[in-house]
């Protein structure tokens, strides 16, 4: 049986993986395809809940990506997005960035935490990486709506078992993927703080 990963590549759907780092950043429109694939993730996670994060990486993969289509050549990568948006005294896509990437940095610390603790269940790995990441950020009444949805997470067999997959090459693909999306993301939100363009947002 094919794993979650193998139906992705196979869809040509745009794993961290593979996106494209130059000395000028990361690629803007691979990044934000692979985003979208953490998107498509969360159906895995089988419950409605997780519609608020999922709206959420949405919502904020279309800012950066109107960004790109109407600044193309000032737009290859990230950083390069960021600076010109700068330099246009403009900061809706920048804030679409640094949200995503505080979801994603959410995303990636509870999978990793799963993957290096066999016995916990998921609802306490996702629980523990929003207090570690996304709740400092979240108002009190967005608080209880991410609590309840860390809640509805499925069981840790049943999620596993939903990657598909032989299970040893699954988790290595898993960690695999989220390694290259830590790398990403710490790689973009270094740069946004080294040069305060998250000042304020």
């Amino acid at each position: 049986m094919s794993s979650y990963f193998d139906k992705v590549k196979e869809q040509k759907g745009q794993l961290f993986n593979n996106v494209d780092i130059t000395a000028d950043g990361v690629s803007t429109t691979q990044f934000l395809d692979a985003a979208a694939v953490v998107v498509q993730l969360f159906d895995v996670l089988g419950n409605k809940a997780f519609s608020v994060v999922q709206n959420d990486l949405l919502g904020n993969i279309k800012k950066v990506r109107d960004r790109h289509d109407k600044e193309p050549l000032r737009s290859a990568t990230l950083e390069q997005l960021v600076a010109a948006e700068n330099l246009d005294k403009q900061t809706t896509a920048t804030q679409g960035l640094v949200w995503l990437l505080r979801a994603l940095e959410f995303t990636y610390k509870a999978l990793l935490r799963s993957l290096r603790n066999p016995t916990e269940e998921l609802s306490d790995s996702f629980s523990n990486a929003y207090q570690d990441s996304l709740k400092q950020f979240h108002s009190f009444v967005v608080k209880p709506v991410f609590n309840l949805a860390m809640k509805a997470c499925p069981y840790r067999k049943d999620f596993y078992a939903k990657l598909g997959g032989d299970p040893t090459t699954v988790e290595i693909e898993l960690g695999d993927w989220l390694a290259a999306l830590e790398k990403q993301v710490i790689q973009v939100q270094s740069f946004i703080k080294q040069h305060h363009y998250d000042k304020g947002l």
